[in-house]
């Protein structure tokens, strides 16, 4: 009976959660579009930040109830998911182009962080009596990395290289600037509220279960908090939003990084890593690194490629529930 009560406190807490970042979304959109900002800026940030606060909001519940592994695995596992699921169930719905810029300046910013995060992680293979983990100096060396990415940001309004692009928000805010507002602070509160729910009964769940927390982070938590970006992606696919989605994905991860391990370590210490193995890290690096290359080969993530991330998505997931 427990055990019921606590699947369905879960499934409600996604429900909140997923309906929060819905309603953030587009309160945020629509208060980009009375701003009249591109539709690369509304992806790398106001899309990918929004539908990334769910993992934020979980990550700084599991940190402060002690549940370090849990933290770890929603970045990683949300940024492979991210790369490798939505991406690829995006490129079946149309072929995804990416332009030059996004592949010499975004994707590269992507593998750097990804590479900075394990860098950071493996302390263990430097030093054979440390413990593999993300310390409170290392979240704050994170945080520094994720400025420079903001500042990039910031120089892209700045100069306005988009004013010419033929994709430039051009169509009516959905709402008013009062309800846009209202909308984001509405979609906050559920997020956080919804997070609150699915922290608490993942772990109960984890514990009830003798599951590692490294696998409930890994599929349930991961997935479960990557769905505002599926959902968003296929929009912005069947919509023809290729920038949208693209900027969605990359700062997503970006921002998974940055403030969604890079914050909470900084702000209440370390997370070690102790249920991570290197095939999980390997992984992660590997995703991002498939993006670049598919990316860079001709400019393009076609169907094919996109079926070559979902078998690699699967065949990872396959690796983590039996191991």
């Amino acid at each position: 009976m427990q055990m019921f009560l606590q699947i369905i406190i879960l499934l409600v807490g996604f429900i909140v959660l997923i309906k929060g970042a819905d309603i953030f979304v587009d309160g945020a959109s629509s208060t980009a579009r009375n701003l009249k900002v591109s539709r690369l800026v509304i992806g790398l940030t106001i899309i990918a930040f929004g539908t990334s606060a769910p993992e934020l909001a979980i990550s700084i519940k599991a940190l402060m109830s002690g549940s370090g592994d849990m933290v770890l695995g929603n970045v990683i596992g949300s940024n492979i998911i991210n790369i490798l699921l939505i991406l690829g169930v995006s490129s079946l719905c149309c072929t995804l182009r990416v332009k030059s810029n996004t592949i010499r300046k975004e994707l590269p910013i992507t593998i750097m962080m990804s590479l900075l995060l394990v860098t950071l992680f493996v302390d263990h293979l430097f030093d054979p009596s440390q413990v593999n983990m993300i310390s409170h100096s290392d979240g704050f060396v994170i945080l520094l990395f994720f400025m420079v990415f903001i500042y990039y940001l910031f120089s892209i309004i700045r100069k306005k290289k988009e004013d010419d692009d033929p994709n430039t928000l051009e169509d009516d805010p959905k709402f008013t600037m009062y309800k846009s507002v209202i909308f984001v602070l509405l979609g906050l509160v559920a997020i956080i509220l919804g997070s609150n729910f699915v922290v608490d009964s993942a772990s109960e769940i984890a514990k009830m279960m003798g599951i590692s927390e490294r696998i409930i982070a890994l599929t349930i938590i991961a997935i479960g908090t990557s769905l505002p970006e599926l959902v968003t992606s296929i929009v912005a696919a069947r919509k023809g939003e290729q920038d949208m989605l693209i900027g969605n994905i990359i700062g997503s991860n970006i921002f998974n990084i940055g403030m969604v391990l890079g914050l909470p370590v900084a702000l209440f210490g370390g997370v070690s890593g102790v249920g991570f193995s290197y095939v999980d890290l390997i992984l992660f690096l590997t995703s991002a690194l498939m993006l670049f290359v598919a990316a860079s080969n001709d400019k393009v993530i076609s169907k094919k490629e996109g079926i070559i991330m979902i078998f690699t998505f699967i065949m990872y997931y396959a690796y983590v529930i039996i191991i």
